[in-house]
């Protein structure tokens, strides 16, 4: 069984920038994990989407999200952020959320500065996030989960700018481990964030309009930036559904999803290989002296493709 490393040993182990994904479930998750990501994030906006079937609007709870995040940390071989939103409530809200998030795996916790989760752009004065700063850092300690003060602040506003990098900034004083800026997206504005907030940074959602990045990770390096999120997943897999959805309605057949596998390479009428059913089996031999294989309805599932990291199944129960 392959130990597990935390968040802060990959930070203090790793001297460049890296891409982390934003994920929603356990088959998202694995899908990273396979192309061999060394830490994901869970995506707020997707998670409400996934779980509830709606929007980014305030409506994904603490039991929701500790649901989520219990079931994809206790199956992923690599740490998750969590974003836990505005923690939701004040202070005493926090410090349960935190207490409760981390017991339940979150490897970091993800606060934002927002003033209401409807009008998310709307940060808090700073003294009140700076209390819900308090009251996680103390709901932290003790704990492998670190704490990343977010701000909402909109770079496009100097003035709103200067208050999101100083309450970061201070936020970090108090004992957050790491600053995002979530608005922050152009290399002048990493830039000068970078001059502003000293210690780990992340960047958030990086783009490529017109299949160009706007930021690279040499770049972010070179600026002191640890790790940069990007939201792909849900987008992939949607894209996926309806490519191979379309097809199959318009046959009503499904000898389009049995001939074409665009990332495997590898054609079955199952996502099942993906995961490496047999060796759940293998694991259960072990224990029954039984030689047990797997099979759905009798039908023998394929091996898992080649090209992509092989998870212990020991780190997935």
């Amino acid at each position: 069984m392959s130990a597990k490393k935390t968040l802060r040993q990959i930070l203090e182990e790793t001297k460049e920038c890296f891409l982390v994904p934003c994920v929603y479930d356990c088959a998202s998750n694995r899908a990273v994990e396979m192309c061999g990501f060394p830490v994901s994030l869970l995506s707020g906006g997707e998670v409400s989407i996934s779980l509830n079937g709606v929007i980014d609007y305030g409506f994904t709870n603490l039991t929701d999200l500790e649901w989520v995040v219990s079931r994809v940390s206790t199956t992923s071989s690599i740490p998750l952020i969590c974003d836990v939103e505005d923690g939701f409530g004040g202070p005493l809200a926090v410090y349960r959320s935190c207490k409760r998030l981390a017991a339940a795996g979150a490897a970091a916790l993800q606060l934002e500065d927002s003033a209401d989760m409807e009008e998310s752009t709307k940060i808090l004065p700073r003294d009140k996030y700076l209390a819900k700063i308090r009251a996680a850092v103390e709901a932290l300690k003790g704990t492998d989960c670190l704490l990343i003060a977010r701000t909402n602040a909109d770079p496009s506003d100097p003035e709103e700018f200067r208050e999101g990098m100083d309450r970061v900034r201070e936020a970090m004083e108090l004992g957050a481990d790491m600053a995002m800026m979530v608005l922050v997206s152009s290399y002048e504005d990493a830039k000068t964030m970078a001059e502003n907030v000293p210690g780990w940074k992340i960047l958030a959602d990086v783009r490529a309009d017109n299949g160009v990045p706007n930021l690279t990770m040499k770049q972010l390096t070179d600026l002191g930036f640890s790790m940069c999120s990007t939201h792909y997943t849900m987008k992939a897999a949607m894209e996926g559904m309806l490519e191979h959805g379309l097809q199959n309605f318009k046959d009503q057949s499904v000898a389009y999803t049995f001939s074409h596998a665009s990332g495997t390479g590898q054609p079955d009428y199952s996502a099942s290989p993906l995961f490496e059913p047999q060796a759940y089996l293998e694991l259960e031999n072990e224990f029954t002296g039984n030689d047990k294989e797997y099979t759905i309805v009798g039908h023998k599932v394929d091996g898992y493709p080649e090209g992509f990291k092989r998870i212990d199944i020991k780190d997935r129960l």
